[in-house]
């Protein structure tokens, strides 16, 4: 993984990584799924050792803008097992917190960003609402300008970490006539008066992540706790969704890798009619074109991965990606848990987990269908 094109320095974030999630995280993701939260304490533990922070700048704690070392934090966390554990930790520091160090003010750093990368502070991303989902112009969450603040009011939906975040950077109207140019962003911390968790919302997968429906209600938030400039959120969001879709095509890439080798595992040692069920053709020739068919999608992942870490524009690339990954790996993993046959179907076998785990990956970040819009909109004009 990756191996071709790391550094000295890559490699070693790999072994401390795994070294980590197999302390810290395998052990306890039982515990966690049935808990249906992943502890504070396992952000304190990531940001203590770094790895919430690499893709951010050194001064801010950050590990030089290294999206390389972030997407290895990735594969190895989808190691654990558990789609949310993995939510969870991303839809903080690959999600919500790059919006606060692109485009926030200094203070807004150092009160937020800075604990958020040592995992002092959780962070939720703030945008889909009970009627606007794919489509982010349609959000009718208001902010009134009154002097030096902002008046908020509206309900946001499907919010990971917002049972438990510290603060939601929310996509909020200015402009309710303007469509999506009337769009920005702010930060708006959970304590201030108004905002309420609503409502916490029970998931087929990702049971380890938190998801909440937010209120707002004549919340009154200060004007610099906006990001960016007003009216621009819009285009502040595209700019980080880009590393969102090709985070989370890397993530389902890794976990279905791990899950393909302890299906292969199982094939081998398990028997039917005299003999494994690794011996028996059509399972062979199934299995080979999966392997075949996750590498694709991981050097998919790879060449938009080094481009982004160029500087490049990944619009296209990030898009394939994410619609190539997402649903290949669904593929192979309905197949795997076909291959366990009913112990697949059992809650104590990991494989349905992962089945049900990934299935999000489809529809977060954008749905497959708008994935193809987009690159229909590359190829057709």
């Amino acid at each position: 993984m990756l191996s071709y094109f790391m550094e000295e320095k890559h490699k070693v974030y790999r072994h401390s990584m795994r070294e980590f999630v197999d302390k810290e995280v395998t052990p306890f993701v039982d515990e966690w799924e049935e808990q249906e939260d992943t502890p504070r304490e396992l952000y304190r533990k990531a940001g203590e050792m770094g790895f919430l922070g690499l893709k951010f700048p050194e001064e801010y704690g950050g590990g030089d803008n290294d999206y390389i070392g972030q997407a290895i934090w990735i594969e190895e966390l989808a190691r654990c097992g558990a789609g949310g554990i993995n939510a969870a930790l991303s839809a903080h520091s690959e999600i919500a917190l790059p919006p606060v160090c692109y485009f926030g003010n200094e203070e807004l750093k150092q009160r937020y960003l800075l604990p958020g990368i040592e995992g002092e502070k959780i962070a939720a991303l703030a945008i889909t609402e009970p009627d606007a989902g794919s489509d982010v112009a349609s959000i009718r969450t208001s902010a009134r300008r009154d002097q030096n603040n902002y008046i908020v009011n509206g309900t946001k939906t499907f919010i990971t970490n917002g049972v438990k975040a510290d603060f939601a950077v929310t996509a909020v109207k200015t402009n309710p006539d303007a469509g999506y140019q009337g769009i920005s962003l702010l930060l708006i911390d959970k304590d201030t008066p108004g905002f309420t968790v609503s409502k916490k919302i029970s998931k087929v997968g990702w049971h380890s992540s938190d998801t909440a429906e937010l209120s707002f209600e004549d919340c009154v938030v200060p004007a610099e706790n906006m990001l960016g400039e007003e009216n621009q959120g819009f285009f502040l969001m595209m700019q980080n969704f880009q590393w969102e879709r090709l985070s989370l095509a890397i993530g389902s890439v890794a976990g279905t890798d791990k899950i393909l080798q302890d299906t292969i595992s199982y094939l081998k040692e398990r028997k039917q009619f005299g003999r494994p069920l690794s011996s028996f053709q059509a399972i062979q020739h199934r299995l080979s074109d999966h392997v075949a068919a996750l590498e694709a999608a991981r050097q998919l992942c790879y060449s938009a991965l080094i481009k982004h870490q160029r500087g490049e524009e990944v619009t296209k690339e990030s898009t394939m990606a994410k619609l190539f990954a997402c649903e290949t790996t669904q593929q192979i993993i309905d197949d795997c848990l076909q291959f366990f046959g009913g112990y697949g179907y059992m809650m104590e076998y990991p494989v349905q987990r992962i089945w049900r785990d990934n299935r999000l990956n489809k529809i977060g970040g954008g749905t497959t269908q708008i994935m193809r819009q987009i690159l229909s909109a590359y190829y057709l004009g």
